[in-house]
């Protein structure tokens, strides 16, 4: 830093401890001289306003005397030493013990002296007219204090904070303290009839979710502020359309998993997102992940630079591993996660492994050479239409590849392979390969001496190839919307929460489970778009275009004759998986006619074990 700037820097900083401490300075005396104000008031009351010129000046040399001596007690309590801010709580807390402290001083003084110049009550109650002078003083600088911090009245745009709950007050605090703030409340909305009037750092609660309109023309609010932290999204659907009507703008603050590691500022403020629309606000955030399970251990993520296992490493770095090792065959997705995670992308670190689950030799070199002791499993060929056309890929990638990995981990402690809902009574080659991957991993964890589980879950929002983005370059481009089918429904979840239930997973799954998360209701996609398009304001058609092969109108969590137990935590399902010999799956050939191919692969789902003598018993299957 250049020396003039530095010079400047001190010079501000000593301007400022000036400032303080003269106005201390001013409030001592000012905290004295209350003392003879105490005294003369307690004394005027007593004699009923008639007090003599001898007696007033007795009480004033007295209130001198108590004065001096609440400013000794004060600077041995350090009560204006700055430890607490002027006129703060713990000041005033301070403040009242020094009052109290000198009274009693004083009155002892007097009951212990022969001739009294004062009566034995004056302290008492000249103590307690003199707290109250100063508390007066403090409370007169503390409004004058929060008048200069509050937005400017012209620049800022006035608002209304939908929530005054924590989350609400919280972010009423932090504009209101602002003076830089390009939001000046003008007032409070929340359903609880307790809170009616309530008023919080001035502003008032005017009314609830049936008030919006009217209170938006009334104050001419210009933005209404969503601030319930975990709403249900019919509220969230509700305020918006009301907010919209009566022509303000409408926003949100995030739910309170992204506020874990701060308090709510201004700039957490922000446009809704399609997440927020969700039937659900992150079920997910009520579950307790523990670290303990991951710290100091090599991990392993197969499929890094995807949309799950880049977060899947993201989380992983905050539970302070061992190593981290993260294996794709997309070099270009690794430099971005490198980006992502290191803010640089030099890819010269061992972490980033670049290899193909195809090539059983280099997967079983890299198991032999790095031992990862945790193997997230995330690497898979995930669009249903291309693999219901090319069904022999996700036989080498799906099927082929995660064998590959379970052969190399026969040393793992955990292994965990990402699944999907389609594995659930599966009709498409996706489900089919995802369903033969959860019978691969019991076969592992039946044979193998770690622990071997699988975790099923919906379409993750926002991911790469999903039908969030897929809506938005529509939108974007002007092109019609494209939908299956008008009733088609999904089950929809973040990114996010996607990778707390495979961490969780991680730390409560058994051998052979497929683990799956209680996702609430599923979304109606046609609703999804409409909510999209009415977003961007822009007029854009919805054009239905049919379900394709492999697609249902309704996903399933569980399959047939999976019964939803839930034994340790009451949002994760535990399902037992029917272990699938790796022999069974050799016999596939991938360069068969496509046909041919769907078929065995449904087989092999189909495939189930008779419990006389283990038996693998084929069962026709009718599609």
């Amino acid at each position: 830093m250049p020396h003039s700037a530095t010079t400047a820097l001190v010079t501000a900083e000593g301007n400022r401890r000036r400032r303080d401490w003269r106005r201390r300075v001013s409030y001592l005396a000012a905290d004295v001289t209350t003392w003879v104000g105490g005294f003369l008031i307690a004394a005027s009351t007593r004699q009923e306003f008639d007090l003599t010129v001898d007696q007033a000046r007795r009480m004033a040399a007295v209130g001198v005397t108590a004065g001096l001596l609440h400013l000794g007690l004060g600077v041995l309590r350090r009560v204006w030493s700055g430890r607490h801010p002027l006129g703060s709580l713990q000041e005033v807390r301070g403040l009242a013990g020094t009052t109290a402290a000198t009274a009693a001083l004083v009155l002892f003084g007097l009951l212990a002296s022969g001739e009294r110049p004062v009566p034995a009550s004056t302290p008492i109650a000249g103590g307690a007219m003199a707290l109250l002078l100063m508390l007066g003083l403090r409370t007169a600088y503390r409004h004058r204090r929060d008048r200069a911090l509050r937005p400017d009245a012209v620049a800022a745009s006035r608002v209304l904070l939908f929530g005054a709950g924590s989350a609400g007050e919280g972010l009423l605090r932090a504009m209101m303290t602002d003076p830089r703030s390009r939001y000046l409340p003008v007032g409070l909305l929340d359903d609880d009839p307790d809170k009616r009037d309530l008023h919080v750092e001035g502003v008032r609660v005017l009314g609830g979710r049936h008030n919006v309109s009217d209170t938006v023309r009334r104050t001419r609010a210009s933005t209404v502020i969503f601030s319930v932290a975990n709403a249900d999204a019919t509220l969230i659907r509700q305020i918006r359309e009301a907010t919209l009507q009566a022509g303000a703008a409408f926003k949100v603050v995030p739910p309170v998993r992204e506020l874990v590691n701060h308090r709510i500022t201004v700039n957490d403020v922000r446009d809704l997102q399609i997440s927020d629309l969700l039937g659900r606000r992150h079920v997910v955030s009520d579950l307790t992940l523990d670290h303990d399970g991951l710290r100091g251990h090599r991990i392993l993520v197969t499929g890094a630079g995807g949309s799950i296992g880049s977060e899947l490493c993201r989380q992983i770095m905050r539970a302070d591993p061992g190593e981290l090792m993260m294996l794709d065959r997309d070099e270009s997705a690794l430099h971005a996660l490198q980006m992502s995670l290191a803010g640089r992308a030099l890819l010269d670190s061992p972490d980033l492994i670049l290899a193909d689950l195809r090539d059983d030799e280099a997967i079983r070199r890299i198991f032999q050479e790095r031992r990862p002791e945790i193997v997230f499993h995330a690497a898979a060929l995930k669009h249903l239409t291309l693999l219901q056309r090319h069904p022999g890929e996700a036989v080498k990638t799906n099927v082929w590849g995660t064998l590959n990995v379970l052969d190399a981990c026969r040393d793992v402690a955990r292994f965990v392979n990402i699944s999907t809902d389609k594995a659930a009574d599966p009709i498409s080659v996706l489900g089919y390969s995802k369903r033969i991957t959860e019978r691969l991993t019991a076969h592992a964890g039946a044979n193998h001496p770690g622990t071997f589980l699988s975790v099923r879950f919906g379409n993750v929002l926002s991911s790469r190839g999903s039908v969030v983005t897929a809506f938005q370059r529509q939108i974007e481009a002007g092109l019609p919307v494209t939908v299956t089918h008008p009733d088609v429904t999904r089950y929809l979840m973040t990114v996010q929460e996607a990778v707390q239930l495979v961490l969780q997973a991680a730390a409560i799954g058994r051998d052979g489970e497929a683990l799956v998360l209680d996702m609430g209701e599923p979304v109606r996609i046609q609703d999804l778009a409409r909510e999209m398009i009415d977003r961007a304001q822009n007029p854009t058609p919805i054009v239905f275009t049919g379900l394709r092969p492999g697609e249902k109108l309704h996903e399933d969590l569980l399959g047939t004759g999976e019964v939803d137990v839930r034994p340790l935590h009451p949002l994760i399902s535990h399902v037992p998986v029917p272990v699938l010999d790796p022999i069974d799956v050799a016999g596939l050939d991938p360069f068969d006619d496509p046909q041919k191919v769907i078929a065995h692969l449904a087989q092999l789902c189909d495939r189930a074990f008779d419990p006389a003598d283990d038996r693998p018993l084929d069962v026709e299957l009718s599609h």
